[in-house]
């Protein structure tokens, strides 16, 4: 039988993983970057959204390039330091920086989509689904031409990939991340839903 948890020890290191992700997941890069580059706000751009597709809308590809890294590199990086320190403080930290991306409280809780730092923790927490998702996206966007609608296929094909790697604790985790990621996308879904969701290259 496993030992049962300490929760008068095992709590501050809990709440801490998942503060410190938070915090880690809450640098909105996407809006640094264009402020920095002289670009102004980009939450007055298109969608107002400060993820790299809305970046992408100045026109600056290296910006969004960048914005992409930097937001993947902020999943991956509180996902490989909290492995260090055991599954759950990986998950806790996961999970807050996720939390972070999306309602960053410095922004009035309006932050990015959270997919670059999505693929991130994933990459962090279980590489080879991680490929997986990238293939399924890239095999969705191919033909439909619709960013988000291959990023929330891959995202609702990754639990199942994950219970194939009999990865238990994961698929809790995805699962909960992927209600968390639909819900940032409503309006998203909704244009899918009307064949109003602009394509790829438009």
């Amino acid at each position: 039988m496993p030992d049962p948890i300490s929760w008068s020890l095992a709590l501050p290191y809990f709440s801490l993983a998942l503060v410190l992700g938070y915090l880690c997941g809450s640098i909105p890069f996407g809006l640094l970057f264009t402020r920095f580059a002289g670009l102004g706000d980009i939450r007055l751009i298109g969608s107002g959204n400060i993820g790299a597709t809305n970046v992408l809308r100045t026109g600056n590809k290296k910006l969004a390039a960048a914005t992409v890294l930097a937001d993947f590199a902020k999943g991956l990086i509180p996902a490989l330091i909290g492995q260090q320190w055991g599954p759950d403080i990986a998950v806790l930290a996961a999970l807050g920086t996720v939390l972070g991306h999306i309602f960053p409280a410095w922004l009035k809780f309006k932050g990015g989509k959270a997919v670059a730092t999505y693929i991130g923790v994933l990459t962090g927490l279980f590489w080879p689904v991680a490929v997986i998702f990238c293939a399924t996206w890239l095999a969705v966007a191919a033909l439909s031409r619709i960013s988000s609608l291959a990023a929330l296929i891959a995202i609702a094909a990754t639990p199942a990939w994950l219970f194939y790697f009999e990865e238990r604790q994961l698929v809790e985790l995805f699962i909960l991340l992927g209600v968390i990621i639909y819900v940032a996308h409503y309006q998203n879904i909704t244009r899918i839903i009307t064949g109003k969701e602009t394509k790829i290259g438009q």
